[in-house]
């Protein structure tokens, strides 16, 4: 399966976006994704049994150059205020990253 297929995508933020419905916002989720920690997702991903072991490699390999693709997923059924509150925040974690290599 191509990771940038449509019906993989769909698929994904089917099995995720219920996570953000209705404001259900985790923040500590966000700061997770934020930081490439996204073994989780691609676990849940590999034991649904819904994509062979490439299409996980490869979704792995996006999410990992581009963690805020994944939140993007968890947000495709998200309210417009949702998405709002975790746009702002994932904009705070840019800011702060750099500050936190330091340390």
């Amino acid at each position: 399966m191509d990771v940038d297929h449509k019906n993989v995508r769909d698929l994904i933020a089917a099995m995720f976006s219920y996570e953000f419905i209705d404001g259900g916002v985790d923040y500590d989720s966000i700061e997770q994704i934020h930081r490439g920690d996204i073994g989780e997702w691609l676990e849940a991903l590999d034991r649904s049994g819904l994509f062979d072991e490439a299409t996980i490699d490869a979704v792995g390999d996006r999410w990992r150059q581009r963690p805020k693709d994944l939140l993007e997923v968890l947000l495709a059924d998200a309210d417009e205020m949702t998405r709002r509150r975790c746009s702002v925040t994932w904009s705070v974690l840019d800011r702060f990253a750099p500050l936190a290599d330091i340390s």
